[in-house]
């Protein structure tokens, strides 16, 4: 029997439902079991709002040093928590295909967002998320309040179940992943609320000098989904953002019929209390490297600056 690869998680049920899909995969491939490994992170413990810990890397840190010391052979985050900055020991050895990358809500009285009485109060963690509900609700005449929450999935659709929150604000792909979607009253449409970076993309990490292991998960890489996140956490990178700011970017495939012709990227970025936004996009040839796709992101990215973006994100991450 070969040796059980380890793969490094956080110990929350989305993590653990992400990971053992992940895991499942990579035994696929590699012929091996593959053991989870569970490990505590400064976000998951700490209670402060994320926007003041920083958000960049909490969810992470405490993964790397892992496989730096060799406590597990590779590691798999939710993309959207991962820094910009790639260690030069470790590697991204695949990103494999993206979930559906829109927001949701979660509703009491199975409220679609645009049905939500005056005066609602809307549960999120994310400045992001807070920006361009109320960027749209003051668009549209909507009268929301826009709520700082922290928790797992359970405890925030809690607050709604127990009325302290008409509405919570989550992500698609981790209901998905655990297999709740039957409980999201409206999917947020793109136009409405761009997504995090990443978000809905995944990481499988490993140690850079493990060059059979970064070969065999490469096989669970999506091309596509990988030169989408790469101009994605270009932007968000060039814009000096971290996961915590409240930048959205998607970039998605143009196809014609079967063919995929052409990538757009959008890029928005406001204050929290939505009364400033800074929305642009650009449309172009699919990126063949990830040189090009980082390109993409940098020249929307610095159209958004030249434009105030800068301004609109309070504290710069350095």
């Amino acid at each position: 029997m070969s040796k059980a690869l380890r793969l490094g998680t956080r110990r929350s049920r989305l993590a653990m439902a992400q990971s053992g899909q992940v895991a499942d995969a990579v035994s696929q491939v590699t012929g091996r079991p593959v053991e989870l490994v569970e490990i505590t992170t400064y976000g998951d413990v700490s209670r402060e709002q994320l926007a003041q810990i920083g958000g960049t890397g909490v969810f992470v840190t405490a993964l790397r040093e892992a496989l730096a010391k060799g406590e597990v052979d590779f590691a798999v985050h939710s993309l959207k928590d991962l820094p910009t900055a790639q260690p030069e020991d470790l590697v991204l050895a695949a990103v494999p295909v993206r979930e559906d990358p829109r927001d949701v809500i979660v509703a009491r009285d199975a409220l679609k967002f645009t049905d939500l009485p005056r005066g609602a109060r809307i549960g999120t963690g994310s400045p992001r998320r807070m920006a361009q509900l109320n960027a749209y609700a003051r668009s549209h005449g909507l009268d929301i309040e826009t709520v700082p929450i922290r928790g797992n999935v359970d405890t925030r659709i809690r607050y709604v179940h127990d009325g302290e929150l008409d509405a919570v604000v989550l992500a698609a792909a981790g209901l998905s992943r655990m297999g709740r979607l039957d409980e999201v009253t409206d999917f947020l449409s793109i136009d409405t609320v761009l997504p995090a970076p990443g978000q809905g993309a995944l990481a499988i990490e490993c140690a850079a000098v493990n060059a059979d292991l970064v070969a065999a998960l490469g096989e669970l890489d999506d091309p596509f989904t990988r030169v989408a996140v790469t101009a994605e956490r270009s932007l968000l990178a060039a814009l000096e953002a971290g996961c915590s700011a409240p930048v959205g970017a998607l970039a998605d495939l143009l196809a014609d019929g079967q063919i995929v012709r052409e990538m757009r990227l959008r890029g928005v970025v406001g204050t929290t209390d939505g009364t400033r936004t800074v929305q642009l996009s650009t449309t172009g040839p699919v990126p063949e490297t990830h040189d090009r796709a980082t390109a993409l992101g940098r020249e929307l990215a610095a159209e958004m600056l030249a434009q105030g973006a800068a301004g609109l994100m309070g504290e710069r991450a350095q």
